[in-house]
């Protein structure tokens, strides 16, 4: 059997959206992960200063945090999706 591996593109422009549509930060948290998973299988290469920017003019330092922790987290498995 074959590891089947699911990588998001365009990360930066989707994160963009997100933040601009008015998404959660717990869902932008799991598309977060999905950019870092992403770019770590060499899928995408998110700018990482564009989608801060983006998520910090909508929620300023506190709300980024949440998200980046709660990305990690995901990508640990520490948390159930």
């Amino acid at each position: 059997m074959t590891d089947i591996q699911i990588n998001l593109v365009c990360c930066t422009q989707v994160i963009c959206n997100e933040v601009e549509m008015g998404v959660t930060q717990m869902d932008i948290a799991i598309t977060y992960a999905m950019a870092i998973k992403s770019q770590m299988q060499g899928a995408d290469k998110p700018d990482w200063k564009a989608i801060n920017t983006a998520i910090l003019s909508k929620w300023k330092m506190s709300g980024l945090e949440r998200i980046k922790k709660r990305a990690c987290d995901i990508l640990s498995s520490k948390v159930q999706l």
